[in-house]
């Protein structure tokens, strides 16, 4: 039997949270609730904050997608591989109790609630022609993204889910999961809805039209791989994701340094999708990703790349500049000013010989993109931008894509993603299409490593894709040392979803797992 005392508590936080925006616009249930494009684009501003938030992308939602994605281990919840966070969600065994779970969760629905305010108060502009017409438009469109790309990553990470596309209300707070199937036909319906709707008119800050062509093709490449119970009969997914992927390229240009993309200059030319931090009001990637004693500021370092990813990495292309502005293994402590050693440093290059508990953190090099570069930074916020969809991802995609559909532009896109990082494509990519295939497949992790897309490209080919490429390898590796090392789960029920969080099972009438 539920707990209706839990029901009640998730009802009173719903309801709570979703009227957070019609405090300051009180009107928002009325048709053209908004009376200026300034009082609309306020209320959007309002969607964004929640993406911020620290359930989403401040914290809970990175920890959630990148503990998982198996690449990844952690300090938190114990600097050891039976630490609670390491024995669950870095073993691919997730819980429903687990808070990034739970938090990660309750965002989402508060983001898609935002949304829903916007979408079910403002009527677009069928053929706009004023500066007006235009900015509402766009603010519209906005909220159809947003709405899209939480719902993607809720269908990807959970599988079924609610969906929820109306105001909440006390009758409409109990809702049941709607299929998969039913979930990628909103996000494909409100992604070209954002596509002819969003138009720049908002500035640099905000993603343009073509943020959603590359949500979009991500939706159908997704869909390409999937079982056939997810996709409509006749559709060739592949060719839409091309489509999609070809209305992006070209508006976007890949910046000259890659390390810059982690640094405090935001919104630049490879920035399609970018979410807005600054002093102030900043993601908490200073204090979470940078090693501790790195700065002179306490700091978590929370977050430790396995060590078969680093070797990949290292083993495919020794000499890339990518990999200095993704791992750290060797720094000097600001608290003793001795080195700080781990993994792959030579001192530590045998992982056999850490053998005490207490030598976890030897045993990984650290995840430096997100922390401060700084040894003397003395701030524990950061201005630095989180950019959820960038030109390099997209190029990728486009390889990818071009190698599934046989069309001969594979090779291209590739190169223009390591011609900036002053390398050649690996002789992988030259042994045909299933060569070229797992050479591309690694190659989003060399580029995008542990930016919150590792979740979704490990998983999106299935489970035996998954158990090949990411689970035998680590749990078989070469260096794997059980005194420090996680052990993956394998069970194809256990890895390839999150579980519904316990508050939604608890709180939600009609969910019952």
């Amino acid at each position: 039997m539920k707990n209706y005392k839990l029901i009640l508590l998730c009802l009173l936080t719903i309801i709570v949270s979703s009227c957070d925006l019609e405090e300051d616009n009180p009107n928002l249930a009325s048709e053209n609730a908004f009376t200026t494009v300034a009082d609309a684009r306020s209320t959007l501003d309002g969607v964004y904050n929640a993406t911020v938030s620290h359930d989403y992308f401040r914290v809970h939602y990175f920890y959630l997608v990148n503990l998982t994605s198996g690449f990844a281990v952690t300090k938190k919840g114990g600097a050891r591989n039976t630490g609670q966070e390491n024995a669950t969600a870095c073993s691919l065994k997730p819980t429903s109790a687990q808070q990034a779970n739970i938090a990660t969760w309750a965002a989402s629905y508060k983001i898609i609630a935002r949304a829903n305010n916007i979408i079910n108060s403002t009527t677009p502009t069928d053929s706009p022609t004023t500066q007006d017409e235009i900015g509402f438009n766009d603010v519209i469109g906005q909220a159809y993204f947003l709405r899209a790309y939480v719902y993607l990553n809720l269908v990807r990470l959970w599988g079924d889910v609610p969906l929820r596309l109306e105001n909440i209300s006390a009758e409409t707070v109990h809702l049941a999961k709607s299929s998969q199937k039913e979930v990628y036909t909103q996000i494909i319906s409100d992604a070209e809805k954002a596509a002819s709707l969003m138009n720049g008119s908002g500035g640099d800050a905000y993603p343009k039209q073509y943020a959603a062509n590359m949500l979009l093709s991500k939706a159908y490449m997704t869909l390409a791989t999937a079982p056939s119970s997810l996709q409509e009969s006749g559709l060739n997914y592949w060719q839409l994701a091309y489509n999609e992927a070809k209305k992006v390229y070209g508006n976007y240009s890949l910046i000259t340094d890659y390390a810059a993309l982690f640094s405090d200059v935001g919104n630049t030319s490879e920035s399609i999708f970018e979410i807005q931090s600054s002093v102030g009001a900043s993601l908490d990637f200073v204090r979470a990703f940078t090693p501790s004693n790195f700065s002179k500021i306490q700091s978590f370092g929370r977050l430790l790349v396995n060590a078969e990813v680093y070797d990949r990495h290292a083993d495919t292309y020794p000499t890339d500049p990518r990999i200095a502005a993704s791992y750290i293994w060797n720094y000097t402590n600001q608290k003793n000013n001795r080195p700080a050693l781990s993994y792959p440093d030579p001192k530590k290059a045998d992982r056999s010989k850490l053998k005490k508990i207490n030598h976890f953190l030897q045993g990984f090099p650290y995840f430096t993109k997100f922390g401060t570069k700084d040894p003397n930074n003395t701030s524990l916020e950061g201005a630095q931008n989180y950019i959820a969809y960038r030109y390099a991802d997209l190029l990728l995609m486009l390889a990818e894509i071009s190698n599934e559909l046989g069309n001969g532009e594979e090779m291209g896109y590739v190169t223009e993603v390591l011609d900036r990082v002053g390398l050649t494509p690996s002789a992988e990519y030259s042994g045909g299409q299933d060569a070229f295939r797992e050479a591309i497949m690694k190659e989003y992790q060399f580029e995008l490593l542990l930016e919150g897309n590792d979740w979704y490209n490990n998983r999106r080919r299935g489970y035996t894709w998954f158990y090949d490429h990411v689970i035998e390898p680590h749990n078989n590796y070469s260096g794997f040392n059980p005194i420090i090392d996680v052990t993956f789960a394998e069970d194809e029920a256990t890895v390839m979803f999150i579980p519904t969080p316990i508050s939604e099972i608890n709180g939600n009438e009609e969910v019952d797992d």
